[in-house]
This record gives C-alpha cells, structure tokens and sequence, in this order.
C-alpha cells in the first residue's frame, strides 16, 4: 500500500476509493436488467457517496462522528470464486462481485486505521470498516437466500 505525508493524503485516497466503488455500483446497476437487482447497486452507490460525503467532510472541517457496533462475518465471500464486472452478468454472479468489493474496502479501512497518525483519524477508518462490512453481510445474506438456498 501507498505511503501516505500527511492526513489529507490518507482522506485523498479513502475519497478516491469511494468513487471507485460508486462508480463500480452505478455501472452494475445500469447494466443490470433485473429491477430488484438495480435497486439494489442504486442503493448502495448512494451509500457509498455518503461515505465519500464524509470523508470530504472531514478534510474540509477537521472533524468527525463515529459510532462503533460490532457486524457479523457470513464468510460467504471466502469461498466465491472471483467474478469480474460483465455486460450480462447473471444476479448470484453480481453479488459475488460485491461481497467481494465490500471485503476489500473493509480490509483497506481497517489498514489506513492501522496506519493513522492519530486516534481520532484511527476511529474514523474504524468507523468506515463497519459499514463496508455491514454492506458485505447485506450481500451474504441476500447470496444466502436466493443462490445458496436454492441448491
């Protein structure tokens, strides 16, 4: 991972990787031809804003909220293979793309929260971590009820 000079830099990157995932939901949801399953990606691309939101937030005012709460891990995503982003992509094959996409912001929050220069910049990636593993499980549990209950 990139070393980071100064906290604006860390936020940068958080911000960046925000948009990565906003841009990677919108697309799914606009390629989707299924309604519940665009719903779904609009979603969480808005949720995902609101996170960049914060982050702007934060740089610009120096300051944060945060809340910690404890999320279940289904671990559906460690035994999925790996799917990439395609024009017709089946619904369980999407899910598996986002759990996988959740499973990654996580891991990367809970290292910038590793490497904060301070506790209250160490609470905010804490506080970032629980909701892309909150948005993680949303997927495992729709994975478990609509592929892995049907076989």
């Amino acid at each position: 991972m990139k070393e980071f000079k100064n906290i604006n830099e860390i936020l940068d990157f958080a911000m960046a990787s925000e948009q990565r995932a906003i841009d990677l939901y919108s697309n799914l949801a606009e390629k989707s031809g299924i309604q519940e399953m665009r719903d779904t990606f609009i979603s969480f691309a808005k949720e995902e804003m609101k996170h960049k939101a914060q982050l702007v937030k934060i740089k610009r005012e120096g300051f944060f909220e945060h809340g910690s709460e404890k999320v279940t891990d289904m671990k559906i995503a460690d035994y999925t293979a790996d799917v990439k982003p395609t024009e017709n992509m089946l619904y369980h094959e999407a899910l598996i793309l986002a759990m996988s996409q959740e499973k990654a912001a996580f891991k990367l929050y809970s290292t910038l929260a590793d490497r904060a220069p301070n506790q209250d910049l160490k609470n905010l990636f804490l506080s970032l971590a629980q909701e892309e593993a909150k948005h993680k499980l949303r997927f495992e549990i729709e994975y478990d009820e609509y592929v892995l209950r049907d076989n």
